[in-house]
């Protein structure tokens, strides 16, 4: 009789040890991942449009929003946006192409970096201008203009727009191309005029998607280009020219054409509330089934 007390008793500490252990474990894996979520989402959160948004150039207080953070980072040059999208954006320029891979346009380290201006371009009077920025999930930075190797998508958003030099300028979106980053006859900022012809043909010849709108070599254009998930060095490259005509946009306060929300921020704040939500059902539970199965095992030894 003692001995199959003892035995039980063994038995019992054995299984609180292992639900504990297993407890620990389990709570351990949740708070990582969720870190690692959390993480994830502070990482977009940062790097949504929403951010910048009190620094958006305004035409009532004269660009005054945008004055503020240039006092805050003297190399910021420019706002970017291209209607229909998230890409709404103050546009950075560094003394070299690395500096803003990593850091914000108010000159905060951050691994969602800037958009900004290739620094072999002088300013967005050259003839070709190459914006780059990360392509990110969640819709943040350059993280749709892959979706424009869509035709509809690529058809519905011509227009966008460019703020420099205390004016806006108009963009009117003309090509879509899938390139290696290391192809200098696109990679190659400020051509010069002799060679502006041949290069406007290799790009409306590489062209995945174009649109005739009459572009000459007496125009200027600007390249906005992200990594493709397409191939190892691969980029994705929207292509417009700069106009002195500000372009309405016909997407503002509305949703896309494909119903989509254009603010993402909502969306972000959601995923981390559900996934709160589903952490602690999910530790309530095991919770409640190791104490169930601790009563019991206490009921067992009572009866005995």
């Amino acid at each position: 009789m003692k001995v199959n007390t003892i035995g039980r008793k063994t038995i019992h500490f054995m299984n609180q040890t292992v639900n504990t252990a297993v407890l620990t474990i389990i709570m351990l894996l949740i708070s990582f991942s969720g870190y690692a979520l959390w993480d994830s989402n502070q990482l977009h959160f940062a790097a949504d449009k929403s951010h910048y948004a009190i620094y958006k150039p305004s035409i009532k207080d004269g660009g005054k929003s945008f004055k503020e953070l240039q006092a805050l980072n003297a190399e910021v040059i420019a706002w970017l946006t291209v209607y229909g999208t998230n890409i709404d954006y103050p546009v950075t320029q560094g003394p070299d192409n690395m500096k803003y891979v990593d850091m914000n346009a108010e000159g905060r380290y951050s691994l969602s970096g800037s958009i900004f201006l290739d620094s072999n371009n002088k300013d967005f009077s050259d003839y070709n201008s190459i914006l780059h920025g990360h392509h990110m999930a969640k819709k943040v930075m350059f993280g749709e203009i892959g979706s424009f190797s869509d035709k509809k998508y690529f058809d519905v958003r011509q227009y966008g727009s460019l703020y420099f030099n205390e004016k806006d300028h108009g963009i009117e979106f003309f090509a879509f191309l899938h390139e290696d980053a290391y192809d200098l006859s696109v990679y190659t900022p400020n051509i010069k005029e002799a060679d502006r012809q041949e290069y406007l043909e290799n790009i409306l010849t590489k062209a995945i998607h174009t649109r005739d709108i009459g572009i000459t070599t007496d125009d200027r254009i600007v390249l906005l280009s992200t990594c493709s998930s397409n191939s190892t060095n691969g980029r994705d490259v929207l292509i417009g020219r700069i106009t002195y005509e500000a372009y309405e946009d016909i997407f503002l306060n509305t949703r896309t054409n494909d119903g989509k929300s254009q603010n993402n921020q909502g969306g972000l704040l959601q995923e981390v509330y559900l996934l709160n939500i589903l952490l602690i059902l999910l530790l309530i539970v095991l919770i409640s089934v190791i104490y169930n199965r601790r009563k019991h095992e206490k009921g067992v030894e009572k009866n005995d």
